[in-house]
């Protein structure tokens, strides 16, 4: 029987009703962790409950809205009420509507940062109480190759959060690791999920050539990096970020 590498360890992953986010908690689950199923969809929340449990581990699920602090606060209340602490926090929940710049509105624009950017903020001031007080835990952002690596268009609020995500988790880094609160970011490139499919046969076929690895990224592929930077195999690794596309954006 293999040893588990978070066996007993506390996760909150938001976002994890579908998705990446759903991959990072089974990855967890699967290493041994209690993991707190976040996001704004109630019925995607149960879907993910009920696949970790039958994997044979502890979950729970609770809505929340990442841009809205008091949901936060109320998440990380529930979490620590149900298992005592928390160890892991993964931000993940994203939203990532194509719209060109000419045409983009300030609505737009806000709604992407307060759950982008803000939500990233807001979830990680939640749990400083609880991970100071333990002086342990791992802070993990997920951001993108998109604003943090390289540009695309029709994309400029989503390049700008994730941009942001990656400079709010270098200065979190430094400021967090007096307490041992290590903090990292992961930026995925193009994964396939429910929410990202490419119609065109024609056009993935393409993009999956200009991928030097000749695949689209799965969900499991960000729930194992993610697994790393939890767990104590990252234990001298904090500011920094893994960027998992294949080795799109090296060329």
């Amino acid at each position: 029987m293999k040893e588990l590498k978070l066996e007993n360890k506390v996760a909150i992953v938001t976002g994890s009703g579908q998705g990446i986010g759903k991959g990072i908690a089974l990855e967890l689950a699967k290493e041994g962790a209690k993991v707190v199923v976040s996001d704004i969809n109630q019925e995607n929340i149960e879907k993910t409950v009920g696949e970790i449990e039958s994997l044979g581990s502890d979950a729970l699920g609770v809505r929340a809205d990442v841009s809205n602090f008091s949901d936060v606060t109320q998440l990380v209340k529930e979490t620590v009420k149900k298992f005592g602490r928390v160890d892991i926090l993964v931000n993940n929940a994203g939203i990532y509507p194509f719209k060109p710049l000419a045409g983009m509105e300030e609505k737009d624009w806000d709604k992407v940062l307060d759950v982008n950017l803000k939500g990233v903020f807001n979830c990680t001031r939640a749990v400083l109480p609880e991970m100071t007080k333990q002086n342990s835990g791992s802070i993990i952002n997920i951001a993108s190759i998109a604003g943090a690596v390289v540009g695309f268009s029709n994309l400029a609020h989503y390049s700008a959060s994730k941009g942001g995500v990656l400079g709010f988790t270098r200065s979190a880094a430094l400021e967090l690791a007096q307490h041992k609160i290590r903090v990292n970011a992961i930026a995925p490139g193009a994964i396939e999920t429910p929410g990202a499919k490419i119609a065109d046969e024609e056009v993935a076929r393409q993009f999956v050539q200009a991928v030097p690895l000749k695949r689209m990224g799965q969900s499991i592929d960000i729930g194992r990096a993610v697994v790393f930077l939890a767990s104590e195999d990252s234990s001298y690794v904090t500011g920094q970020m893994i960027v998992v596309d294949g080795g799109f954006t090296l060329q």
